[in-house]
């Protein structure tokens, strides 16, 4: 084998805290990069800030260093392990960046440590935007005309020379920050200010803009013997112009003509073998030109494992971050087995027999008053997957994914009749673009005007046009009359019962009776990457409409594991992170294992994490086919987030056992009324409270209340909708607008305590005995969000009377609510007195940061609790910690400049970082109190 040999410890470089630009897709990478070089005997060292992850679990790696990113970080790593290689491309460009940094600082040469997967001359030429147009014109591949400018006046120079429209792009950033599209000569001196202080080294590139070009992504492999294999071909439904991260994407391509593909990969492995001589993936993105001619220019290559790597690999179920660390070390492809098959090699490109779609996740709603346009500059901050026999099917999946209140697309009476508001709509294209082009077709649009307005090629207009067409066929009956021809076709177009049930005019039930009546059922497919070629070992599944079913039913004890969907703000990757803790747990008590999530970017949909994985929408009809095809001993819900839970009441309508806390609990602690009639009861303090139906019981309710008033709406995350208000008129206003984004919702409304202290605990419960994991104290006093503030692990300056009315009221509540796993109790202390604002009997976000602040297999034990298989004394558990623990939000303000960003009861961070002090007088925590105190003032 010709492995390096002389590689006997590894460094890792994460990606740090969730930023929009760069999510858990690195998560995944690193993960999966960290197990797959153990298999190999290598010492796995992490680095990472990042605490509610799996990367930097102990499950990972063998030594994991939640420190900073930074350059002293590597040194103190360096100077107390024997490393012999740094691998960082898995953690994004925060990670290659930190490499440079490093190698500029002439650590790696410091420390004997080789540079593995990467090298620094092809990090410099594809960050280096003028080294790389230039290497482009040396090999004759194509670029969009272009010059790069480090000041006003060459800007000026090159602007004049191009003409407009023109692109602007920093160098050395992510997620498309600080890019713009600059139309006029009024835009152009704004963006390119805004351009040149994006960019770490104050640079930028001017491109010609190729507005309305078809965009297409590839991902490659490549190995010490130079042997390249193209793993996968991606086309952007949107045209160039919206940022990939945003973009609606279909892989394999659907509109590209054979030639110009095999010409396209032609280019890519040119460009990859022009940039470097490493081992290991790479990302290329090129634009088509939308005529008979398709011309192909380059955009950009990415030589690390990238957003679409993580898409990629669900997409073809061929692991590129486990291969790519496995090349780093000297393998080559051939000599590695394919995961999935286990019989062909790795050098098998994979071949796939159905479609998949991916769709971005938003959460503007969080940014109120931000620019919603979408453009260059990533905003999105999760996606969903759809997997399915045609593009319509995948489709459908994917809008059902979404968790935005649609069944899937279309049929389900939201759409838009107005045309002039969906043509604008179209031409300042947003989160609903793609709704909006379904209502476009169904209103009758021209296509020529759809297209012309929009630049989505036609072979997607027309994919939609026939949804519609059957949707009008399917309105023509009624359930009793619906041919069964029909309704199969349908089904085989990814449309839910629901949505049906809507075009008949009936119950989403009868119609699902009605199905299986006519013998109408989901059959489950293998993800195997060879289109069934060779038989496929792993257990990873989509659902489809078809005769075969390639999932079969074990008889061993099962449990299904609900996932938590698209990442969002007020939901994120802790959840998986707990979801996966929740698989390794079941499987210790031997239990089969049935993981059910559509996020490609998460550790959950690694197709060897479960015993077996349903890439399927985390929606009902799916779920319920599933578990009734399993039939498991019972589903988890406490660790999949909101996603999960909203399932619990169907869930224990139809039968289904909920292992663990029942869904009367969770339902009484989402309740206001009545879970504050059991503090009464308890004699717990908690603050004034009600709840309401309308505006007009909200002003009554005030005037009992009194003000400053927290209102908010039952059954969210996040904070989704929270505002304090202080007088009648805003308390009309906000109950208003959250009956209109949340129509049935309760709102709640408590009266605040203005300057109290906020903490947190979290604890297992058996529903006898309850188990504190941690009480946390935040440095913003009440009124920030938990998910906002700074929390302290242990707490910094509440007293023992404090501390013990938290422990007593912590075991209270979770034996109350008959716990069974996890519960987090938030509380308010004003004058030495401890006030209950709420409890939640399910996974938190604080889970995570408690675990890998003691070092407990924190979710393992809940989870055990939950199957029954242990109880609360069966764990042994003294919290310690030389110092203080600090958790830290991470904000992305700066995709949105002009928003609000002030901090209140709405969450709007959308990651986290972790950072150890041994005492109060750190200068970081010091800096830190007195900056939040400053920052909140204002």
């Amino acid at each position: 084998m010709p492995k390096d040999n002389s590689i006997k410890s590894v460094l890792i470089i994460g990606s740090g805290p969730i930023v929009i630009g760069q999510a858990c897709e690195f998560d995944y990478s690193g993960s999966q990069a960290a197990r797959s070089l153990k298999e190999e005997g290598i010492e796995v060292t992490l680095i990472n800030s990042n605490p509610a992850t799996i990367m930097t679990d102990p499950v990972t790696a063998d030594h994991v260093y939640l420190l900073p990113l930074t350059v002293d970080s590597i040194r103190h790593i360096l100077s107390e392990r024997q490393i012999d290689a740094v691998l960082p491309t898995m953690g994004g460009q925060t990670a290659l960046n930190l490499a440079i940094e490093c190698q500029d600082h002439g650590l790696w040469k410091d420390f004997g440590v080789k540079m593995v997967g990467v090298d620094i001359d092809a990090i410099e030429i594809t960050e280096n935007r003028e080294a790389f147009r230039k290497l482009m014109s040396d090999i004759g591949v194509g670029v969009a005309p272009s010059g790069t400018v480090k000041s006003f006046l060459e800007g000026k120079e090159i602007a004049q020379e191009l003409g407009f429209p023109l692109v602007i792009r920093p160098s050395y950033t992510l997620g498309g920050s600080g890019a713009s599209f600059v139309h006029t000569q009024e835009q152009f001196d704004k963006l390119l200010n805004r351009g040149l202080h994006a960019s770490p080294i104050h640079e930028v590139m001017i491109d010609k803009a190729v507005l309305g070009w078809k965009e297409y992504e590839l991902e490659l492999l490549r190995d010490k013997n130079d042997n390249v294999i193209i793993i996968c071909s991606i086309e952007n439904m949107d045209p160039m112009g919206i940022h990939t991260g945003d973009s609606i994407t279909v892989a394999p391509a659907m509109t590209l003509s054979d030639t110009t593909y095999q010409r396209m990969r032609d280019m890519a492995i040119k460009m990859m073998r022009a940039i470097g001589d490493f081992s290991g993936g790479c990302n290329v993105q090129f634009a088509v030109s939308p005529d008979e001619k398709e011309d192909i220019i380059a955009i950009e290559i990415n030589p690390r494992v990238s957003r679409s790597s993580a898409l990629a690999s669900k997409a073809t179920g061929y692991p590129i971050a486990k291969i790519a660390a496995k090349l780093a070390l000297g393998y080559t492809l051939d000599e590695l087995k394919n995961q999935i098959t286990k019989t062909t090699s790795a050098y098998f490109e994979p071949t796939l027999d159905y479609v998949i779609v991916k769709i971005p996740r938003w959460n503007f709603n969080k940014f109120k008053g931000s620019d919603r346009e979408l453009g260059l500059q990533m905003k999105s901050v999760g996606e969903v997957m759809g997997i399915g026999r045609n593009f319509q099917e995948a489709l459908q999946k994917a809008c059902q994914s979404l968790e935005i209140n649609r069944n899937g697309l279309g049929a389900d009476g939201k759409e838009w009749r107005d045309q002039d508001r969906i043509l604008e709509s179209l031409k300042h294209p947003s989160w609903n673009r793609l709704f909006h082009l379904y209502d476009a077709v169904k209103l009758g649009i021209p296509f020529s005007t759809i297209h012309d307005i929009t630049k989505i090629d036609k072979w997607f207009l027309h994919q939609i046009e026939e949804l519609i067409s059957i949707e009008n066929e399917i309105e023509k009956y009624n359930l009793d009359s619906l041919p069964k021809d029909l309704l199969l076709k349908a089904k085989q177009k990814g449309y839910a019962d629901r949505q049906i049930a809507h075009l008949l005019r009936c119950l989403e039930s009868e119609l699902h009776e009605k199905r299986t009546q006519m013998n109408i059922n989901r059959v489950y497919k293998l993800v195997d990457t060879c289109a069934a070629e060779f038989p496929a070992e792993t257990p990873y599944y989509y659902s489809t409409f078809e005769e075969e079913n390639e999932s079969p039913k074990s008889d061993r004890k099962k449990v299904v594991i609900l996932g938590s969907g698209p990442n969002r703000i007020g939901q994120g990757i802790e959840f998986d992170y707990c979801c996966v803790h929740g698989v390794l747990a079941a499987k210790e008590e031997d239990y089969e294992t049935i993981m059910i999530n559509c996020n490609p970017e998460t550790v959950s949909t690694d197709f060897d994490t479960a015993d077996k994985l349903y890439f399927e929408p985390v929606f009902w009809e799916h779920i319920y086919d599933i578990i009734k095809h399993e039939d498991p001993e019972g589903v988890i819900v406490q660790l999949g987030g909101q996603t999960a839970l909203k399932l619990a009441e169907k869930l224990e309508r139809y039968g289904i056992k909920i292992l663990g806390t029942s869904h009367r609990t969770l339902d009484m602690a989402e309740n206001r009324g009545e879970f504050s009639d059991l503090l009464k009861k308890l004699e717990i303090p908690y603050p004034e409270y009600g709840s309401v139906d309308t505006a007009d019981e909200a002003i009554e309710l005030s005037r009992e209340i009194g003000f400053p008033l927290l209102v908010r709406p039952s059954y969210v995350l996040g904070g989704q909708s929270m505002k304090i208000v202080i007088n009648e008129q805003d308390l009309e206003h906000h109950v208003v607008n959250i009956l209109r984004d949340l129509p049935g919702n309760k709102i709640l409304l408590d009266h605040f305590l203005d300057g109290a202290i906020e903490a947190e605990a979290d604890a297992i419960c058996d529903g006898e005995d309850t188990l504190i994991m941690g009480i946390m104290e935040h440095i913003e006093p009440a009124g920030i969000h938990s998910g906002d503030s700074y929390a302290v692990l242990p707490s910094f300056d509440m007293n023992d009377d404090v501390l013990d009315q938290i422990k007593e009221y912590t075991k209270k509540i979770a034996v109350a609510l008959e716990t069974k796993g996890l519960i987090n109790i938030q509380f308010a202390i004003k004058d030495n007195k401890v006030y209950v604002i709420e409890a939640n009997p399910r996974a938190s976000r604080t889970v995570p940061f408690i675990a890998k602040s003691y070092g407990q297999p924190y979710v393992n034990w809940a989870t055990k609790v939950m199957l029954g298989t242990h109880k609360v004394k069966d764990f042994d558990y003294d919290p310690k910690l030389d110092g203080y623990a600090i958790k830290i939000p991470v904000f992305s303000f700066d995709k949105f400049p002009d928003v609000d960003k002030e901090l209140g009861p709405e969450m709007k961070s959308t990651g986290e970082a972790i950072r150890f002090i041994n005492h109060l007088r750190d200068p970081f925590f010091k800096k830190v109190y007195a900056e939040r105190n400053l920052y909140l003032s204002k």
